[in-house]
């Protein structure tokens, strides 16, 4: 999933977008609401970390454009303010939640995990995307910045159960069960490193990694981090 954070304080914007990052999102950065804008402008994300006090203008009013123009935008409020009156007018704005510095970033990290989560089951735990990649698994259609791709079926499978379970290292044992699981034919080990090695080869592409090799044990999905 593709997350912006807008943040004029240099340090808590680094340190928060290295930990969304690490957490396996794609992450952009903005000290502005000029260059938040810019960036809303040819590029749709599932999340925006959202200062209150920007350095050009108002991050409620920013709120009250990205909603207007992508209403299913998550956003979180940041502000230094815990008064009443702000995190109401921020929830009527249409904020999904509200965080005062400063703050632990794990609980942070908590949060938007929590919020992302509840995303990815209202729309429909059958689709995968984060900004780059599309799958569409009921479809079995999918794409790669707007390009298609073209999956087997037990490269369909193999997906669907790397990303329904990211940051999570999946043996090679486990993905061997799971996928004979799925659909009752005995899948080998040379099968399972084919396929790996043939959804590398479709998508990280322009120095992304999605499947980190997590030697001696197996696969983890990290979702197109930057190598």
């Amino acid at each position: 999933m593709r997350l912006l954070v807008v943040e004029d304080d240099r340090l808590l914007n680094n340190t928060l977008c290295y930990n969304l990052s690490t957490a396996g999102y794609i992450v952009d950065a903005a000290m502005t609401k000029a260059t938040a804008i810019s960036f809303c402008e040819t590029q749709d994300y599932d999340l925006i970390v959202l200062d209150v006090n920007l350095p050009d203008g108002n991050g409620f009013d920013f709120c009250e454009q990205i909603k207007e123009r992508r209403p299913d935008t998550a956003v979180i409020f940041l502000t230094a303010n815990d008064m009443e009156s702000d995190m109401l007018k921020g929830f009527e704005l249409g904020a999904d939640d509200y965080v005062t510095k400063p703050f632990p970033i794990s609980v942070f990290r908590k949060k938007v995990s929590a919020l992302l989560g509840r995303i990815r089951r209202q729309t429909g735990g059958d689709c995968y995307t984060d900004g780059a990649l599309s799958i569409n698994f009921s479809e079995m259609t999918a794409d790669l910045d707007g390009e298609p791709i073209t999956f087997t079926p037990l490269e369909y499978r193999l997906l669907k159960v790397m990303v329904r379970n990211p940051q999570i290292v999946l043996t090679r044992q486990t993905l061997l069960e799971k996928l004979w699981d799925a659909d009752e034919n005995y899948v080998d080990e040379h099968a399972l490193t084919v396929a790996v090695s043939r959804i590398r080869g479709k998508i990280e592409v322009d120095g992304l990694q999605y499947i980190k090799t997590v030697y001696g044990m197996g696969y983890m999905w990290i979702g197109g981090l930057k190598k």
